[in-house]
């Protein structure tokens, strides 16, 4: 297994809000696999984290030489193996059939699956690991059926559940050698869109955290009633259902701060309601920031909020957990097989604003004495469920015993 040279194939890498994918690669490579990481983009991308401008200096990016470069790959690939090229050209337009992108995008996939399968020869890569089942694994699955290596793809939701017949979900799963779902939730809803028979391909695996996160961690506990969310500023993550339960809190003299710790497409939005609800003295937007930021930010709040709409498991509420502060979400999707209300946490419906509320006046009046013990519990709780090094060994033996054609259907 030390031996297996894995190349990692991402739409964008490295990205703010995907550091997930960083401490998986890293810990792969402390395994003893080689890791090769692709790209199709982000080259130029504004990184505050240092970890992953060096991990960019690491990466090759698909586009980075234009389109010529990609044109070039299909020709030398079609020349090296045209039957293999004309039935992955057939797979690719039938990829673009009542699907959220018309068939010239699924073209310039098969020319980046070509330019990628050049390097995987080149650098003799046994294995393909995708995240996201979008793009990226569309391409992982063109290199397939031009004759490269075995592929396999790790799914997150929500997006993927959003589309998964555009996507051609089931169809990916098909092809690849196996397929990663972050939560038992997340394989269920795969489960949906393929048959019995190739439900043995899909694996939990999930997304871990690395003991230096949450190392050395101080004894104090703020004093301040003060909360932090994290995420990008948009519609899935809640912030604006959040704004309307920070409105209440400030009505009823409970006193709070709260930061919004992150950026995004709908930060225009959010700030115009900051203004219109009168919150600014109590609601502070931080734009994007590093990983040690934003443990600093979780460290100086009671509690992390995230009144999340739809998600597959937020890595943020693990990165919470871990550093022994109780989350405030929802009961969604994988939350709940992580956060345990009145346990660890503080969970109530989505998209209901005077639950939310509730939830949040409980942590923020509550003592601080019970806040620590559920922190205690929260770090208990994942450290069990995502431990890096024991998730990335769980993906090391899938990608020895795929590659190996040991991972078996089930009975029947």
């Amino acid at each position: 297994m030390n031996s297996k040279k894995i190349a990692y194939l991402v739409n964008q890498y490295p990205k703010v809000s995907h550091t997930f994918i960083r401490r998986e690669i890293l810990a792969l490579e402390r395994l003893g696999l080689s890791v090769t990481r692709l790209s199709v983009r982000g080259w130029k991308n504004e990184l505050p984290d240092p970890v992953d401008e060096q991990e960019r200096q690491n990466t090759r990016y698909l586009l980075r030489d234009g389109v010529g470069s990609l044109l070039g790959a299909g020709l030398k690939v079609f020349r090296q193996r045209p039957t293999a090229f004309l039935k992955a050209l057939r797979i690719a337009l039938g990829m673009g059939f009542r699907a959220d992108r018309a068939w010239p995008f699924h073209l310039i996939y098969l020319l980046e699956a070509c330019k990628v399968l050049l390097w995987l020869q080149q650098d003799n890569i046994e294995h393909v690991h995708a995240h996201f089942g979008g793009n990226s694994t569309e391409v992982a699955m063109l290199i397939r059926l031009l004759g490269g290596p075995p592929y396999s793809f790790t799914v997150h939701g929500p997006e993927e559940f959003d589309k998964p017949e555009f996507i051609r979900l089931g169809e990916k799963v098909h092809h690849s050698a196996f397929a990663v779902a972050i939560t038992s939730y997340c394989r269920s809803q795969i489960f949906r869109w393929i048959p019995y028979s190739q439900w043995h391909k899909v694996q939990v695996v999930h997304c871990g955290i690395d003991a230096a996160f949450h190392e050395n961690l101080p004894n104090t506990f703020p004093d301040e009633p003060r909360l932090v969310c994290v995420g990008r500023l948009c519609e899935q993550k809640g912030q604006l259902i959040l704004l309307e339960a920070a409105l209440k809190l400030k009505l009823r003299k409970i006193r709070f701060s709260l930061v919004l710790a992150g950026d995004g497409e709908m930060r225009p939005e959010i700030e115009r309601q900051i203004d219109l609800m009168g919150l600014r003295e109590h609601v502070q937007v931080t734009g994007w920031i590093s990983s040690a930021q934003v443990r600093e930010e979780i460290l100086k709040s009671r509690a992390m909020v995230l009144p999340s709409f739809g998600e597959g498991l937020p890595v943020v509420i693990m990165e919470a957990m871990a550093l022994r502060r109780p989350v405030i979400s929802t009961y969604i999707a994988g939350i709940p097989e992580l956060v345990t209300s009145g346990h660890s946490g503080f969970l109530c419906p989505a998209g209901d604003v005077d639950a939310l509320a509730l939830q949040m006046e409980q942590c923020l009046t509550a003592p601080k004495e019970t806040l620590m013990h559920m922190g205690m519990l929260a770090q208990q709780a994942v450290l069990a469920q995502h431990n890096i090094e024991i998730e990335a060994g769980k993906l090391a033996v899938l990608f020895s015993n795929s590659n190996a054609g040991e991972l078996s259907p089930r009975a029947g």
